[in-house]
């Protein structure tokens, strides 16, 4: 068996895995990141990436925004769409000159790699079968190299930022965790067109036949989705379907959607989960691993960058204080913030989409939240406030 020794192991190479191998090498503290996929898996699977202002700010502040600065489109406000009109959400203003930037998560996880990579960081792609053999005073993960040899990595920590469905979550002893979880009765259909913007900021649209959001990846490739049974077959779906559906729901005052090839498509679930407590032992778990919730809010990847930016903080201090205060808070901490995450994301999602038993008492109650919403200063200013991001520190 081939033996290895790091102070912080880190399953998974996302978001959060690779923020904090970042943050930890800036703070001094080795880390070595394992992941069962290979480095171009990693880079070329496209998903959605709205960047809250918090999240901008930390990769300019820390040397991996230089892309980001040049290629993301950073936007000022978005756009509610409701009873055939728009009416905009001025971030900017309402949040004291703060705003969102559309930046693909793919390419900020190719940013970390190369940061990494080029500071001589340790990133261990396709580590096949990895476990978690001990979350003691002895922590190690036994995994498998790309060329076949059994490794044990022993470190002072796990950081467990390997999504729903790695070994990190079920690592946590079952009697100490606690897991709060809301399935949607819906789903989003996504689609990625080679077809011109339609609109210089995202759009949030409800319709009664459900809703639908437009957003932009590239001056070339548009990202739109529309609420779908979450069982539809995409294949059912022709690409005048498609954009017949996505017409109807974002339609009025003149506006349509600018239309092009259809390259890509898929259904999104929808669920919210959180589990907690976030630590047990010396493994902490951040990302993914510990909590998902639904894209309406934006704030998937934003909610992991700000969980590692906590234990990222917390094991700097371990290590150059010698006090593990931070360690110990760091689940309540992160905590607060994800479950006011999760109410904004529930609020928005609750707000915008058809439900399947909802009366014209809950039809007319939606409308009218979304006409306060857009027309008091107080409500807009609270959206608008949680859009962009709370303060990390």
């Amino acid at each position: 068996m081939r033996a290895l020794k790091t102070q912080v192991a880190i399953i998974g190479a996302g978001p959060a895995g690779l923020m904090l191998s970042h943050l930890l090498h800036l703070a001094g503290i080795r880390s070595v990141v394992l992941d069962r996929r290979s480095r171009e898996q990693i880079e070329t699977t496209i998903r959605a990436g709205v960047l809250e202002q918090n999240t901008v700010d930390l990769m300019v502040e820390t040397g991996v925004g230089e892309r980001l600065k040049c290629q993301g489109f950073n936007h000022h406000g978005f756009e509610f769409r409701f009873g055939g009109e728009g009416r905009r959400i001025d971030l900017y203003n309402l949040t004291g000159g703060r705003s969102v930037t559309v930046y693909p998560q793919h390419e900020v996880l190719k940013d970390l790699i190369a940061a990494r990579l080029a500071a001589g960081g340790e990133i261990v792609f396709e580590a096949a079968d990895a476990q978690i053999l001990d979350i003691g005073q002895a922590p190690r993960v036994r995994f498998m190299a790309p060329d076949g040899a059994l490794c044990e990595l022993a470190a002072d920590f796990i950081a467990g930022c390997d999504g729903s469905y790695g070994p990190s979550r079920e690592a946590m002893p079952a009697g100490e965790r606690e897991d709060y979880q809301r399935i949607y009765p819906f789903g989003w259909f996504g689609i990625l067109a080679e077809a011109p913007p339609s609109s210089d900021e995202l759009i949030y649209a409800r319709h009664d036949r459900g809703f639908a959001l437009i957003s932009t990846r590239s001056p070339g490739v548009q990202r739109m989705y529309f609420q779908c049974d979450p069982a539809e077959n995409p294949d059912d779906w022709s690409e005048d379907r498609i954009w017949a559906e996505l017409q109807a729901r974002v339609s009025g005052n003149g506006f349509r959607l600018k239309e092009g090839r259809i390259f890509q498509k898929g259904v999104v679930p929808m669920r919210s989960y959180v589990r907690q407590p976030m630590q047990s032992g010396r493994l902490f778990i951040a990302g993914d691993a510990a909590h998902t919730v639904p894209p309406t809010g934006a704030k998937g990847l934003n909610l992991a960058v700000a969980d590692v930016f906590v234990l990222s903080r917390a094991l700097e201090r371990f290590y150059t204080a010698g006090t593990a205060d931070g360690l110990e808070a760091y689940s309540a901490t992160a905590l607060r913030r994800i479950w006011r995450a999760q109410h904004f994301s529930w609020w928005m999602t609750s707000m915008l989409h058809r439900f399947a038993d909802a009366s014209e008492f809950d039809r007319r109650r939606q409308v009218a939240e979304l006409d306060m919403v857009t027309s008091s200063p107080a409500a807009a200013r609270t959206i608008a406030e949680n859009y962009v991001g709370l303060p990390l520190h």
